[in-house]
């Protein structure tokens, strides 16, 4: 269910910093349209530690209805109180997502026991798949290969968002996973390395901007297609990266409000990028021919 090319949607917000229905029902349309293969909202993407409860729970209601059952949904639902993080997870299951996304505890720095236990605990506590998200850079804890592998048994935890970076950890997922557990890359740049490892995937965020072009990077490493592969991800390789000049997903909602998106408003702590990133993210924009005749620009 979640192979192929997921996007890590952001949240739109208007000048005002309510939540923007109308732009995310464009943008959610606008993803099907390019036939991205699922859909994740309220994800770090989406600012979810910003978003009230009402406010997550509707970002996912508003994705499935747009949805309507043309691609999965894997709705984000995680955080360092295991208990709070069971309790969205159920939520999550009773709107209707097909599975949810759930990041490792941050800031408490939990040992690798504590990680086992926290996700036994929420998977127990649902029906539906879990994945869980891997991303040292953010947690300041690195689920192991290890840990993965015991958690691997638990039936209803499918597969990992894997951002950890580590080539090496990476391959050594393949050695000790099953093979139908699902790795998928964090990282649009790491996409095309990971499923020649033997990945099912990626949780883009570069497809917010690109979803067509993503989509098909991702499904030609997947069929084996790999001088295809090669190609976009070498032209599109600079978008990739550019995202990543200033905290995600402060370049990604730049470069969209540049696009014409969305408003470009984020919600403290995160604040626009600074005027050097902003060139930077319109150079690459209009390198790419990704930028509208008449761009929005981005207040500082």
């Amino acid at each position: 269910m979640f192979t192929g090319c997921g996007t890590a949607l952001v949240t739109p917000f208007r000048r005002d910093g309510s939540l923007d229905e109308e732009t995310l029902r464009r943008l959610v349309r606008r993803q099907i349209e390019a036939g991205v293969n699922f859909l994740v909202p309220c994800g770090t993407t989406g600012e979810n530690p910003t978003l009230s409860r009402e406010e997550h729970r509707r970002v996912v209601e508003i994705t499935l209805e747009e949805a309507k059952g043309k691609v999965p949904v894997l709705a984000g639902a995680g955080g360092y109180n295991t208990q709070k993080v069971i309790e969205q997870a159920k939520e999550m299951e009773a709107v209707g997502a097909d599975g949810i996304l759930s990041v490792t505890p941050y800031y408490n720095k939990p040992t690798q026991e504590g990680l086992y236990q926290h996700f036994k605990a929420i998977a127990t506590a649902v029906r539906i798949p879990v994945i869980v998200y891997n991303v040292p850079s953010r947690t300041g804890v690195n689920l192991l290969p290890s840990t993965l592998k015991r958690l691997a048994e638990i039936d209803n935890i499918i597969g990992v968002k894997e951002a950890s970076g580590n080539i090496s950890q990476i391959a050594q997922l393949f050695e000790v996973l099953p093979e139908d557990f699902l790795v998928l890359s964090g990282d649009d740049a790491v996409t095309l390395p990971l499923i020649a490892l033997g990945g099912k995937g990626v949780i883009s965020v570069a497809s917010n901007e690109i979803p067509r072009e993503m989509t098909e990077l991702t499904q030609a490493c997947l069929r084996n297609d790999f001088p295809t592969a090669r190609q976009l991800q070498r032209k599109y390789l600079p978008l990739m990266e550019v995202n990543f000049i200033e905290t995600n997903p402060i370049p990604v909602k730049a470069a969209m409000a540049m696009m014409g998106l969305l408003e470009p408003v984020w919600r403290l702590p995160l604040v626009p990028p600074s005027a050097e990133s902003q060139a930077r993210i319109r150079a690459v924009l209009e390198q790419l021919g990704l930028v509208a005749s008449v761009g929005t620009h981005v207040a500082s």
